[in-house]
């Protein structure tokens, strides 16, 4: 059984390679979706660990803020903001995200529900 300490691990890894593209550590489920404000983003495990490594959709992401996370069964909810490298007039287009996790029984990720809310950081 997977206590909530991995699975908030597991969550954070996946957070943590949003900006560093390092995902190699991302326990994913061959068979992990990712589906981002109703649109599926993520194909498999396999998938997502090439996005997150070398993906320019992810490589304009300088950095994320510390998550909030919560759990709620087998599920983990994290809040975070997504903080962006290019500026126009020293503003950054960034996000307020919010991701729900869940889970295979052996800990892995099995499917991401991302929400997004853009801002503008100055």
């Amino acid at each position: 059984m997977t206590t909530d300490i991995a699975r908030i691990a597991a969550a954070q890894a996946y957070i943590s390679a949003l900006a560093d593209h390092r995902a190699d550590a991302v326990p994913f489920a061959a068979n992990c979706t990712r589906v981002e404000v109703g649109l599926k983003t993520g194909f498999s495990g396999r998938h997502l660990r090439r996005s997150l490594n070398r993906g320019l959709q992810y490589r304009v992401i300088a950095s994320t803020t510390p998550p909030d996370f919560s759990v709620d069964g087998d599920r983990v909810r994290a809040r975070f903001d997504v903080i962006t490298k290019p500026t126009v007039a020293g503003r950054r287009v960034c996000a307020h995200v919010d991701e729900t996790f869940t889970f295979t029984a052996d800990g892995e990720i099995q499917h991401i529900r991302a929400d997004l809310r853009p801002f503008i950081q100055r």
